[in-house]
Parts: structure tokens; C-alpha cells; sequence
């Protein structure tokens, strides 16, 4: 059995070794390098000019410490098939579940102390000696043994393994990375769930309903139903947001959503394979050009809701002519070709 989980451990590390590439490509590790120099310029000039009002500085750093206690989840890699075929490894797999346990709370307790000792200096402005901050470190660390108990505890029943949490539990894990990787490049194995969101159906009303719409149709009702795409729209638009309204430089701003702009609208692409395995979408038959035509309009109308919301916070006319210019490129030059490139 350890020979089994070892394997699957390292079958999920190739597809991590498959993937970083495309999210650690060029071009956004030169973002990376210009979005670290300028955080570390704000901070020095942070420390250089430390406010009078330390509030808003222990709110955000209590904010910063409650998300670093939750980081690390339990990586069981069960799959759905292992309550049959290891049933009868059940005491195996929970001494294994908490090695697990004890695995995750290492490395997140290492990524908890390394990211607030970087933050040492903010706390040493607010007080702070270096032996109340070490103290500090090891009670968050105490803390973290206890959630990361309490989650371990979850996946387990009176009587032995909680079956149906563990399984849950490692899909909900293993489907995170893999919709964060979807966010640079395709990627098997994402799976969706739908919703019907009845109050977003007079959105749905302003499509047209005749023959030779129905892939718009059926390509926005995809987009508002299931929980990637929308949830992806929302997410990264308000990421564009925050760029555009707290950061004071208009170019690294500017940069920074036009970035978020380009994955929301590269990721929208995979809607053209979305009804692929359904089976009255292969029974029907169909126009490709239709097809691409379709995805094209609804992409190019979201693209215009995008422009709407966040030309009111570029700060400036310059900025909003670039924007525009942006999503101009975006949905009559780019989004076509790299459709024909899919469809191709």
C-alpha cells in the first residue's frame, strides 16, 4: 500500500513538473520580477513612512495571519475506487492519513513563520521585541497543530475512515491546483458543477431564441450556470479592480489588469469544447463556422462589459483610450485566432 500511494504521489507531481511551464513562461515571470520590485519598494517606503494610525495595519496583519492558519490541506490522493479495494486496509490508511496530517502541518507551519517573518519589520514598528515574536510564532504554530488536527478528524468516523470525506476531500484538494493551472493553459481532468441561477434567466432573455443562435445560447447559458466560468469572471475582474483602485503607479496598475483581462478572456475560450461530449450537441449537426461565430459574439460582449466596469477606474483619459484599445485587440484580432488555432 505504501508502494501505491508513493506512485500516486508521484504521478501528481509530474503533472505539476507538466504544467508550472506554462503558468512560469516568460512573460509572467517578468511580471513577477516588476510586481516584486515594486511591492518591496512599498514597503520599504512603508517602513520609511509608518503611519500614525496603526489600525488598519493590525487589521490587515490579523486578516494575513487567519488565511495562514488555514493553509494546508491533508493530501490523502484517495480515489473513489479505494473504499472497495482497500476496505480491508482501513487501519493502514488511517495511520497513513496521519502522517499525512502531520506532513501538511510541517510545511504549512513553514510557509505561516517564513511569511510573517518577512512581515517582522511592520511588527517590530508596532512594538513588538524579537522574543514576543518568536513566542508569537510558536503559539500560531500551536494554533496550527490544533486545525490541522481538527481537519484530520474530519475525515474520520466513529467507527474508522470517513469513506465519502476523505474521497471529497482529496478531490476538492487535487481540484484546486488543477483549476489553477486552467487558468494559463487547458488542462484534463477539471470538472464543473452547474446551477441553474434562476435570477440571472432575464439575462438569458436578451438572446435571441431562433436557429441560428442556438450555440449563443447554449454557450451563455453554459457560461452563467457553471461554476468555472462564472465564478472565473467575477474573480478576476475583481482582481482587475483592486489593481486599478490600490495601486498608486497608473502603468503597474494598468499592467496588472489588462494581465488579469488576458487570462479571463484566453481561459473563456475553452467554452467552444464544453458541450463537446454532450450527446444531442453531437447528434445535431453542426456549423463550425456558426459555432465559432457564436463563441466569438459572446465573448466579444463580455469583453465589453469588462471595458464598462473598469474604464471608470483607470484614473485617467490616456489609460482609458489604452484600455480600449486593449479589449479592441483583444476581441477582433486576438480571441479569433487563437479560436482557429483550437478549432485547427
Amino acid at each position: 500500500m505504501e508502494e501505491l500511494f508513493k506512485k500516486r504521489k508521484q504521478d501528481f507531481q509530474k503533472l505539476h513538473r507538466k504544467y508550472l511551464p506554462y503558468v512560469l513562461n516568460d512573460h509572467f515571470v517578468l511580471v513577477l520580477v516588476f510586481l516584486l520590485g515594486y511591492v518591496l519598494y512599498q514597503y520599504s517606503q512603508l517602513l520609511r513612512h509608518f503611519p500614525e494610525n496603526h489600525w488598519p495595519i493590525i487589521i490587515c496583519l490579523i486578516f494575513l495571519t487567519f488565511f495562514l492558519l488555514q493553509v494546508g490541506s491533508v493530501a490523502t490522493y484517495l480515489e473513489e475506487a479505494d473504499r472497495q479495494f482497500l476496505l480491508a486496509k482501513e487501519n493502514q490508511l488511517i495511520t497513513y492519513i496521519d502522517r499525512a496530517g502531520r506532513h501538511s502541518f510541517v510545511s504549512g507551519t513553514v510557509i505561516q513563520s517564513v511569511c510573517l517573518a518577512l512581515l517582522f519589520p511592520i511588527f517590530a514598528r508596532l512594538g513588538l521585541s524579537l522574543t514576543l515574536f518568536v513566542l508569537m510564532l510558536v503559539l500560531l504554530a500551536g494554533l496550527k497543530w490544533l486545525i490541522q488536527k481538527r481537519k484530520v478528524a474530519a475525515l474520520m468516523a466513529d467507527s474508522g475512515l470517513n469513506w465519502d470525506a476523505s474521497i471529497v476531500s482529496e478531490k476538492r484538494r487535487k481540484q484546486q491546483i488543477l483549476k489553477f493551472y486552467s487558468l494559463f493553459v487547458n488542462v484534463k481532468g477539471v470538472s464543473t458543477s452547474v446551477k441553474e441561477r434562476s435570477y440571472l434567466n432575464p439575462l438569458l432573455r436578451t438572446v435571441e431564441k431562433k436557429s441560428g443562435s442556438h450555440w449563443l445560447n447554449l454557450f451563455a447559458r453554459a457560461f452563467l450556470r457553471s461554476s468555472d466560468y462564472l465564478g472565473l469572471y467575477i474573480r478576476l475582474t475583481f482582481l482587475a479592480l483592486l489593481s486599478l483602485i490600490f495601486i498608486s503607479n497608473d502603468y503597474l496598475s494598468m499592467a496588472l489588469a489588462l494581465i488579469f483581462d488576458y487570462l479571463l478572456l484566453f481561459q473563456l475560450l475553452s467554452l467552444y469544447h464544453h458541450f463537446d461530449y454532450h450527446y444531442l450537441s453531437i447528434l445535431y449537426p453542426e456549423d463550425s463556422k456558426q459555432k465559432k461565430a457564436d463563441l466569438l459574439k459572446l465573448l466579444r460582449g463580455l469583453s465589453l462589459v469588462l471595458l464598462i466596469i473598469e474604464i471608470g477606474f483607470t484614473g485617467n483619459f490616456i489609460n482609458a483610450v489604452i484600455m480600449t484599445i486593449f479589449f479592441g485587440v483583444m476581441a477582433y484580432l486576438y480571441l479569433p485566432y487563437k479560436l482557429k488555432n483550437i478549432i485547427d
